[in-house]
Order: structure tokens, then C-alpha cells, then sequence
């Protein structure tokens, strides 16, 4: 155990465990209310799997698109949630979600001085289902110089190692050949950052103002207990860290435990892009005590590609977004057909990937790849690569269709006729097989500058053709721990654990099987972490005037069954 901030000490008001968005919430509002907290972390880098994440926040009927002009209210978010969430949302949580979310994100932008920039045009992944909005429910944090936030502190923070650009920049300038990468050298080696690792950066700069303790290399293992209060946290080394009021369980998911995965999750999980450590040990010190747990068969599902990238020395997947959304390139299964819009939202498209079937695991739809040409490489890049670069080991490269087919091992007549249906349709912006182009959504992935009738189409013109291999993976898991509306944990019996809480990926999901938008896993976490650190301190979370205003126009949010 190394302490970073804060005197050492071996007791404290508060015990969080872990370091992500959800965790630092907590701790920052327990200290904002004059509590004494220490935040303890498992590896050597703080920020969890939030610091490599995207940093983005959904929270409907937010105060920002309220100045805006944007309509939106509580009600229709409600239905739209209980629509994605397939009916298999549990009311208590999403309903915390939603009517305490703009609270959550008026305190620590009022209090915490964490800054946002308000996406008004970022649409709902759903644009199909009730109540979606093709803008404003999304903010992501704004570019912080994270030397001057945090001084000596910076350098352990964990980051995802881009060059630091803001997600509005990404759609701007579409395609990373486009990207400035003079400027966001110098803006990395001003100390500049953006995303994910921003928003930690401000919210670890309000918790060090408010006195808040920090160690690294603190596994916590067990949870103490005094009669039936859990009153602290065993840790790894054999100390043991009292809380005189409440533990925090912010640990993260389970996704790099093989045998949970294996046993508990829908399906196969191939890759992740979350930070190692993420092992359930929250999970884990829960059930030890007999927590309820809920939701374990889900995750926050994404199409992803294995590039030889490393996070602590293991590998990990990288997302694919642009390379399977950009027009002129297309998702083909294992019967060398395509089987899915390629441009729809990465959780439901993961979801054609998924099954427990033999032999080998191999579905309907995997082995899968995305096929591009050359056309394509030149205008876009794929990944790191660019035209002219020799291929890398993750491409599948050929001079004919027929030829990638082989390689790839999919029939070649079944390839060429996809490409062929497929670049006649493209060539006039449309696609009759899997609608895509139609939505806000997928438009909006597209690119702006395509010289066919929709940004999200274009044929496949010449070779040499490319493949990129396609396997499940995830952000990380998002079910576990059970907790009620203000993040206290509960027994097998429904009942709260006195004295402990838990947030964020550890948890069961407010939006269960759903995934609302971009920032769904940031904005009810970072929202439950407020609500816990608010009860911790014995204070009721406030109510905005606009969600009083919206319950007394359209009622309180309906509940969702269970």
C-alpha cells in the first residue's frame, strides 16, 4: 500500500474502493459534505476503466439542452429506457437514474468545477424506439491541461494512450487521416488531455482540494464487519482500513476473470479493453457477506478487433467504430455474407456475434471480418495503419475478392455477390438488406464528405482488398452487486447491508440489458456515486427546479417491472 495524497491514517469516515468516475463521485461528495475519505486502489494507476473510456455522460432532460431549446422530459426518457432496457430494467435503479441524473451533473460541475461540452446533436443509439432524441442528451468532459490540475499527481493517472482530442472532434473530422496530429502532439506534450482521462483528471482535482486520502497498490479482499455494520476493509497486505460511517465497493467489472465470465455472462467474451485488474474483487467481498446480486449476464457489449495493443502488459481489444461505420467497407460472417447494419450502435451489433455454440464457439456469424480496398485505405486509414505503410499482422491482405476469400476461409461466390449487392445500393445511398444510412445514428458516424448520396455508404471500387478479423468483446461487465436507489447494498433477502454501498461497473446496471447512448455507463454511475456519497453524509440529494418543474408537468417516472 502507497499513499499518494492524504496522511496516512487507519481509520477514515469513508472507505472507497477503487478509483474510476463512480468512486471519485462518491468520494468527492462525502468530502464536500466534510467527511473524511480515503480512496483505495488495487493497481499502481488510478482511474479505472472510466480513465480510458470515452468520458461521456447521457443524462436526459439535462439543464444544458433545457438552455438550449432542446424538448425533452423525464417521462419520455422513461419510455425510451424501459424500451432499450427490454423490459428487464429494475424501476428503483433506473428511476434514480433519471430523476437524479441532472442533479449529479449540476453538483459537480457547480461544486467539483468539472466542465462539459453539451453534444447537441449526439443522437440516442435507438432512434427507432419511443422517446429517443436525436440530440442532447450526451456531454463529454472538455479538454483539461491535467499537469497544472494535478501537479506531481499526473503522472498516476491512467490513460488510454491517444493523443488527446475530444469525441466531437473525432465525428468533425471523421476518419483519423483527417485528425491534426501536429496540433494534438502539442497539446500531449503541454500536458493537455481529453475523454475519459479528463474527466478523472477533474474529478481527482476535486477530491485532493477537499482532503481526500489516495493509495495505490491497495487490493482490498474482505469486508470487516462489527455485529452486522461493515466497518472496514481488510486488505491485501493484512491491514485493515476502518470506516466509521460507510465502505464504497467502486471496483470495477469481473471481465478479466476467465471462470466468471465462462460461467456467469450470456456469452463468450473475447477481448476487453478495461484495465486488468478489473478481477470482481468487489463482487467477490460482497457475496462474502451475503449481497444479492443481479444483472451477471450482461455487459457493455462492442465489436472489437485484437491489434497487439497492450494495457499493464496484457493485451487488449480495440473498439471498432469508424472502420465498420465508414462508407466502403462491410461486415461479412463466416459464409462470406453480411448479416447486420455494420453501422449501428456496438452494443446490439456485438450481439449478432454472441453464442455459446460448438465446436469451437464458432456462430452462425463468427469467424467475422470487416472487407474494405484500397479505395478506402487511402481515404480513411484503418486503426494505426495507413496507405503505403506495410500491411500489419492484423490485416487479411489480397489482390482479388476471391483471393481474400480464400485467406479468410469464406466461400468466394458468396463474397463477391455481397460486394456486388452491396456497392450497387451503396452507389445511390441506399441499403435495402440492413437499412443502413436510414438513422440519425448512423448518419451521424458517417462521413460528411462522401462523394455518394449517404454518409454512411459507398461501394468497394478497387484492390487490393483488406479483412479485419471481428470477435465479441466488451467495455467491461455491468452486472454484479444489488443495491437500491441511493447505492446501498442488498442481502439475498432484499434487505441493506448497513454500512456498505456500491457504483458503477460493479454493479447491477440501471439500464440492465440496454444501452442507451453514448455515456450510459458514465452518467448513472457517476449518479449512484453522488446519491451514496449524499446518504453517507445523511443529506437527501437535492432536486433540480427543471425535474421538479417535469414531475409536476407530466407525474413521476413510471416504474419499470422487475
Amino acid at each position: 500500500m502507497h499513499y499518494l495524497t492524504g496522511t496516512p491514517a487507519a481509520r477514515y469516515d469513508v472507505v472507497v474502493v477503487g478509483s474510476g468516475a463512480s468512486a471519485l463521485t462518491t468520494a468527492a461528495t462525502a468530502a464536500q459534505a466534510g467527511k473524511s475519505v480515503i480512496v483505495l486502489e488495487k493497481s499502481q494507476l488510478l482511474g479505472g476503466t472510466s480513465a480510458v473510456s470515452g468520458g461521456m455522460l447521457w443524462i436526459a432532460n439535462n439543464h444544458h439542452a433545457a438552455a438550449a431549446g432542446l424538448a425533452d422530459s423525464t417521462a419520455a426518457a422513461s419510455d425510451y429506457v424501459r424500451a432499450v432496457a427490454r423490459g428487464r430494467g429494475r424501476g428503483e435503479l433506473l428511476n434514480a437514474a433519471l430523476e437524479h441524473g441532472d442533479t449529479m451533473l449540476r453538483f459537480v460541475e457547480e461544486e467539483l468545477d468539472v466542465r462539459f461540452i453539451f453534444l447537441d446533436n449526439f443522437p440516442d443509439y435507438r432512434m427507432d424506439l419511443p422517446g429517443a432524441r436525436d440530440g442532447g442528451r450526451t456531454v463529454e468532459p472538455q479538454l483539461v491541461n491535467q499537469r497544472a490540475a494535478l501537479g506531481a499527481l499526473a503522472g498516476h493517472v491512467r490513460t488510454d494512450g491517444r493523443l488527446p482530442y475530444t469525441m466531437q472532434e473525432y465525428e468533425n473530422w471523421g476518419a483519423f487521416t483527417s485528425f491534426p496530429w501536429d496540433m494534438l502532439e502539442k497539446r500531449s506534450a503541454d500536458g493537455v488531455t481529453a475523454k475519459g482521462h479528463a474527466l478523472v483528471t477533474m474529478l481527482l482535482g476535486a477530491c485532493v482540494q477537499r482532503g481526500v486520502a489516495f493509495a495505490v497498490q491497495a487490493r482490498g479482499v474482505r469486508l470487516v464487519r462489527t455485529g452486522e455494520r461493515v466497518t472496514g476493509v481488510e486488505l491485501e497486505g493484512g491491514e485493515t482500513i476502518t470506516a466509521n460511517d460507510a465502505v464504497m465497493l467502486a471496483t470495477g467489472g469481473f471481465e478479466w476473470d476467465r471462470k466468471l465470465t465462462d460461467s456467469l455472462l450470456a456469452s463468450r467474451l473475447y477481448t476487453m479493453c478495461s484495465p486488468p485488474s478489473n478481477t470482481g474483487d468487489g463482487l467477490k467481498m460482497a457475496q462474502r457477506i451475503g449481497s444479492m446480486t443481479r444483472g451477471t449476464r450482461e455487459a457493455w457489449w462492442a465489436p472489437m478487433s485484437i491489434t497487439g495493443t497492450l494495457r499493464d502488459g496484457e493485451p487488449v481489444g480495440s473498439l471498432l467504430r469508424f472502420e465498420r461505420q465508414g462508407p466502403g467497407s462491410i461486415m461479412v460472417n463466416r459464409n462470406g455474407q453480411r448479416f447486420a447494419n455494420e453501422a449501428q450502435n456496438y452494443n446490439d451489433l456485438a450481439r449478432c456475434l454472441q453464442s455459446w455454440d460448438s465446436p469451437n464457439n464458432r456462430t452462425l456469424n463468427t469467424p467475422a471480418h470487416v472487407v474494405f480496398d484500397q479505395s478506402y485505405l487511402e481515404r480513411y486509414g484503418v486503426m494505426d495503419h495507413r496507405a503505403g505503410q506495410p500491411t500489419p499482422d492484423y490485416l487479411v491482405e489480397a489482390d482479388t475478392l476471391e483471393e481474400l476469400a480464400a485467406k479468410i476461409g469464406v466461400p468466394a461466390q458468396n463474397l463477391l455477390a455481397a460486394v456486388a449487392r452491396f456497392n450497387k445500393h451503396a452507389a445511390i445511398g441506399a441499403d435495402p438488406d440492413f437499412h443502413r444510412g436510414e438513422s440519425a445514428y448512423d448518419r451521424y458516424w458517417g462521413d460528411e464528405n462522401c462523394p455518394w448520396p449517404n454518409p454512411s455508404l459507398g461501394p468497394l471500387q478497387y484492390g487490393p482488398y483488406y479483412a479485419l478479423e471481428v470477435v465479441n468483446g466488451a467495455f467491461g461487465t455491468n452486472g454484479g452487486i444489488a443495491t437500491d436507489g441511493r447505492g446501498r447494498v442488498l442481502d439475498v433477502d432484499g434487505h441493506p447491508i448497513d454500512g456498505l454501498f456500491a457504483a458503477g461497473n460493479a454493479t447491477e446496471s440501471a439500464y440492465a440489458a440496454g444501452y442507451p447512448g453514448a455515456g450510459a455507463t458514465l452518467g448513472p454511475m457517476m449518479t449512484m456515486g453522488y446519491l451514496a456519497g449524499r446518504t453517507i453524509a445523511g443529506l437527501e440529494p437535492e432536486r433540480t427546479m427543471g425535474a421538479a418543474a417535469d414531475d409536476a408537468a407530466a407525474g413521476a417516472v413510471a416504474a419499470v417491472p422487475a
